[in-house]
């Protein structure tokens, strides 16, 4: 019986041209059938990882395809012995590991190790989900190690062939290749010798090189290339005569005049009964598409690496979609050229963009003439900024418009200043003629009525003092809009507890409490210690109440660092948050607050947000900032300035 197994085994491997996957199914059937375990699979095992290759019988994990680390196989300690592997009680064998058990839950294995060129390709094994109530025997063992000995030659047998029909396909395409060489008498073809001497040179050497064929037979290659590329061509000739192809190898060959061309060469060797004697080659002059290319190259750099977006729709195409954008356009909105092209720019318009500036530029572009308008566009973190848009058509040589080319400047800085201009304009204007206008009318009722000189003068020192505090704070705004963003790692624990501890000196009967919940830094400026210090000392001064409290909460929020600053006063001024939440003075709305502008101003230099607002407790200033990974760069994670308000 035992024999009459062998036997059926060797038949299935017996003829060279059996098929192998068909005999190694056919094996596993045969090795159930003689063990009688329902169970049988072939595996494949490299860099710590097993992949199920063949697969007779049925098991939920055990199919072909299925990947798992070795340390959870059965296999992982067949492959470390020279002989079988077998267990007849998988929960009672130290062989079988408890996680492989787990996974797996194979009552009976028995497995061989398959090599493969001498080197370990996998394994064969048998299993059965039951345990097996007898040992295997020796002759059993016998015949699993049988057959990964035979599958592992087929295996051999197959990589052979393979490589050899790949060899086979090479040189056919090399003949391909040379026919199609030698019909194609524009390029300059040419043969060398084992010691880089040409032996055959096409005609095309005089028009490309200026030299006759026989001026350049009997002469080594060398000989004509540039001292730039001849380290270049003998790397080229070591490669071919090593066995191997060349491809699109540029170099710079000398020609007759003492000038230089380009020649872009391909070789392969040339052999003699399998001995390398030679190289066949072909050289194509791309001296031209060389100078074309480094053109295009610069005029590409000097595009990318312009300050300003650049793109290019198509007019002839519905919605006019992006066909182009450069790489200062991906650098100001934050977005990818792959994101954008096939897309219409209103992408970018938000909230905050102006329908009217919109409706002008679409009006330009509708009537094919250029056109400029200013508007807000949103990133694709979503923070806000001026985009000056210049828009431009281009037409065909009959006068169609083709395309519109976009020019697109990030402005924020400068619409930041006007603005911050404005404001101080108007506050300074609007409160010096009214403080002054109260402390000339208490100057005259100090004359008519001395009675009340103590009490008018303490109320003209106090406008004074909130004059000057106006005008101090006006300069610090002053003083940040001219002063350079310098972002920075800052943990907000230790800054936050410096101010806390200060305010808590000067606000003795005052709470200050600081909840931090996050460990994540934020990515700003030192004068974030300005801006906080700002809400907590305004928090604390106009709390309503000899005792106020005040909460200072640091939070995360996705790539965001919100900083959260509540009291239990009054409430902010109607007039004030609507300054915030405006962003403007209107006639009737000439906030004192400049200290607000000051934090926003600081906030949304570094892309972020600030906003506040009264509670049913009494108010909330929310400042939102970019987050800085442990990992991550200042550069990296720092943001460009926003719009003032948003």
């Amino acid at each position: 019986m035992q024999s009459e197994y062998r036997e059926r085994l060797y038949q299935l491997f017996l003829t060279s041209d059996a098929d192998t996957e068909a005999a190694i199914e056919r094996a596993l059937d045969l090795g159930r059938e003689y063990l009688d375990l329902p169970l049988g699979f072939v595996t494949e095992i490299e860099e710590g990882t097993q992949s199920i290759a063949h697969v007779v019988g049925e098991h939920d994990l055990i199919v072909p395809g299925n990947r798992c680390p070795l340390d959870e196989a059965y296999c992982r300690r067949t492959i470390e012995i020279d002989s079988a592997l077998a267990v007849q009680d998988a929960s009672a064998s130290q062989a079988i590991s408890e996680r492989a058990r787990q996974v797996f839950d194979l009552g009976t294995y028995i497995g061989v190790t398959i090599h493969v060129h001498d080197e370990g390709y996998g394994t064969v094994c048998f299993a059965s989900e039951r345990t097996r109530g007898v040992e295997f025997t020796e002759s059993e063992e016998t015949f699993v190690e049988i057959l990964a000995r035979l599958i592992g030659q087929a295996l051999e047998r197959r990589r052979f062939e393979r490589e050899l029909r790949a060899r086979n396909h090479r040189l056919e395409r090399e003949r391909s290749r040379f026919e199609t060489i030698a019909d194609t008498t524009f390029d300059l073809l040419f043969r060398l010798d084992a010691n880089g001497r040409f032996t055959y040179v096409s005609s095309a050497s005089e028009r490309i090189l200026g030299y006759a064929p026989e001026e350049m037979v009997d002469e080594p290659f060398s000989e004509f290339c540039t001292a730039d590329s001849i380290e270049r061509a003998m790397s080229a000739y070591e490669t071919v005569s090593g066995g191997d192809d060349i491809e699109a190898v540029e170099l710079d060959v000398l020609t007759a005049d003492g000038g230089t061309v380009v020649l872009e060469v391909n070789g392969t060797p040339a052999t003699d009964d399998g001995d390398v004697v030679g190289v066949h080659g072909v050289g194509r002059d791309v001296t031209a598409r060389k100078e074309a290319k480094r053109e295009l190259e610069i005029k590409d750099q000097a595009i990318d690496e312009a300050r300003v977006g650049i793109t290019i729709a198509d007019a002839q195409r519905a919605d006019n979609p992006l066909v182009y954008v450069n790489q200062g356009f991906e650098r100001i909105t934050g977005y990818d050229a792959a994101t954008m092209i096939g897309r219409n720019c209103r992408f970018l318009q938000g909230e905050r963009t102006d329908a009217e500036a919109v409706s002008t530029l679409g009006e330009r572009i509708g009537a094919a003439e250029p056109g400029t308008v200013e508007l807000v566009n949103y990133r694709a973190d979503g923070t806000p900024f001026w985009n000056e848009v210049r828009v431009t058509p281009v037409t065909d040589d009959a006068g169609g418009v083709t395309h519109f080319l976009g020019i697109q400047t990030d402005v924020t800085e400068r619409k930041r200043s006007e603005r911050l201009v404005q404001v101080l304009n108007r506050v300074l204007r609007h409160n010096l003629r009214n403080d002054m206008g109260v402390i000339q009318g208490l100057g005259e009722l100090l004359g008519s009525d001395p009675d009340e000189a103590a009490a008018i003068g303490s109320t003209i020192e106090t406008k004074a003092a909130e004059l000057l505090e106006l005008s101090e704070t006006a300069r610090e705004l002053e003083e940040a809009a001219n002063r350079s963003a310098t972002p920075s790692r800052l943990d907000p624990e230790p800054l936050l507890a410096e101010i806390a501890s200060r305010y808590r000196r000067e606000y003795p009967d005052a709470t200050v409490d600081v909840r931090i919940r996050t460990d994540r830094d934020v990515c700003a400026g030192t004068e974030l210690r300005r801006a906080v210090s700002e809400l907590l000392e305004n928090a604390l001064k106009h709390g309503g109440s000899s005792d106020p409290r005040v909460t200072v909460t640091v939070e995360a929020d996705g790539e965001w660092v919100v900083l959260s600053v509540e009291d239990d006063g009054p409430g902010i001024d109607e007039m004030e948050a609507a300054v915030i939440s405006k962003g403007e003075e209107r006639a009737l709305e000439h906030g004192s607050g400049l200290g607000l502008w000051l934090v926003n101003w600081i906030v949304t230099r570094y892309g972020g947000s600030f906003q506040i607002g009264s509670t049913r407790e009494g108010s909330r200033a929310t400042i939102r900032l970019p987050e800085i990974a442990d990992d991550q760069s200042v550069d990296a994670a720092a943001k460009r300035p926003t719009i003032l308000f948003w």
